[in-house]
């Protein structure tokens, strides 16, 4: 890279990273490389929210996230993770309706018992 693209890439840095040619190109270089990492890193961390949200949802049910997804996968209903947790949030009696499909779908689900809440005062 020339150094006119390296300075402004490094606009905003703090101290010399931002006006020594040298520094800022490492610096620069460095922070192109946590940018590639991070794109990828972040689709990862947007499933694991997703799967927690379904997982959330799913619970108040009596179901667990496994079992709930398996009887999806039975009954051929093909939302992805990011629409059911959407739904899971915003649509609680939409979710209550998938859920009891995949109950029906898979007697695994159908033992699950709610642990009682412990309520403190």
């Amino acid at each position: 890279m020339n150094k006119k693209k390296v300075l402004e890439l490094a606009k905003g840095f703090r101290g010399r990273s931002k006006n020594c040619i040298r520094i800022a190109r490492e610096r620069v270089e460095k922070a192109l490389q946590y940018s590639y990492r991070d794109r990828r890193n972040k689709k990862r961390d947007m499933r694991s929210l997703w799967i927690q949200r379904i997982n959330a949802g799913t619970r108040v049910h009596g179901v667990n996230y496994g079992n709930f997804m398996h009887g999806l996968l039975k009954e051929n209903i093909q939302l992805n993770r990011k629409v059911l947790s959407e739904i899971s949030m915003h649509e609680p009696y939409s979710f209550k309706s998938l859920v009891d499909i995949s109950r029906n779908a898979f007697p695994g689900n159908k033992n699950v018992v709610v642990p009682p809440r412990k309520v403190t005062f």
